[in-house]
Parts: C-alpha cells; sequence; structure tokens
C-alpha cells in the first residue's frame, strides 16, 4: 500500500471564496448593491463554517474506503481557520504518486466552489448552480485520479 497525505488550508479556501465574491459583485452590472450582497467579508466567515464543514464531510464520504486519518471537523460557533482538512490514504501499489498534487488542488478548488455555491443560494441564486456544477466536477476529478493505476513495468530477466 502507498500512504498519501492531502491537505486543503482552510484560510486559503476562505482567502480564494472572498476573492471570487468580490470579483462576481464588482462585475455585475445593472444591480446596484450586488457587490456588498455578494462579497463575503471577514464578518461572514462564520456563517461559511457550515459550508466548510458540509464541504469536509463530502470529501471524507468520497474518501472513506481509502481513509486512514482524517482531521475532526466538529460544526463550529466561532472561527477557526487553523483548522484544515488533512487526510491520510492507504491506496494501491499502483496508484500514481504523481497526481497526490492535481488530487490536492483539485479538492482546493472543490471546497472553493462549494462554498461559493452555498453562499450564492442566498445572495446571488443565478450563479449558485453553476458553482455547485464545477464543484461537483472538481470531486469527480478527484474520483478519476484516485483509480487512476499506473501501467506496471516489466522486468526484464537477465539472459
Amino acid at each position: 500500500m502507498i500512504r498519501v497525505e492531502l491537505n486543503v488550508n482552510k484560510a486559503n479556501v476562505y482567502n480564494e471564496v472572498a476573492k471570487t465574491t468580490s470579483y462576481t459583485g464588482d462585475k455585475m452590472t445593472g444591480d446596484e448593491g450586488a457587490y456588498e450582497r455578494i462579497f463575503t467579508k471577514d464578518d461572514d466567515r462564520l456563517a461559511l463554517e457550515r459550508f466548510w464543514v458540509e464541504a469536509c464531510n463530502a470529501v471524507t464520504d468520497l474518501l472513506k474506503q481509502y481513509i486512514v486519518e482524517v482531521s475532526s471537523q466538529p460544526e463550529s460557533h466561532c472561527l477557526e481557520l487553523d483548522r484544515n482538512y488533512e487526510v491520510k490514504l492507504d491506496l494501491s501499489n499502483s496508484f500514481d504518486v504523481n497526481l497526490t498534487g492535481s488530487m490536492e488542488t483539485s479538492l482546493f478548488s472543490f471546497f472553493v466552489m462549494y462554498i461559493v455555491a452555498k453562499w450564492y443560494k442566498y445572495t446571488n441564486k443565478e450563479e449558485a448552480e453553476s458553482y455547485a456544477a464545477e464543484a461537483a466536477a472538481m470531486l469527480d476529478d478527484v474520483t478519476s485520479k484516485l483509480y487512476y493505476r499506473k501501467k506496471p513495468t516489466r522486468i526484464i530477466p537477465n539472459t
């Protein structure tokens, strides 16, 4: 078995969510209060905490058959930015470890898209479904990398 560790930094996810919502709110034309309504400020992070926990649970469910250890993600009533999502997996020896970084990037994107989609259900309904679809696509990407197997190398015996 190959041990693979994946980590998603919570503070970085929240910063990316803020950038995404800021950009969306800023680029909306014809909607006077769009920026103030859509942009997630530091004060909104506590409201986003439930979405973070839901995203953690979705990833844990996806990876459950391979999990050796996973970080605890209890729903909190305060903001704990240092509570990252960390998971250790035991995967087949034919897993291509070169995909580990790409899996981590896709997980990061999933967290961002998932949280934005949930937030947009309240603040920007028109775009909520497209972000939810992107989040689902990121999880599919993780799954395809998880199940990909590198080709075995043939050892030619000395003659």
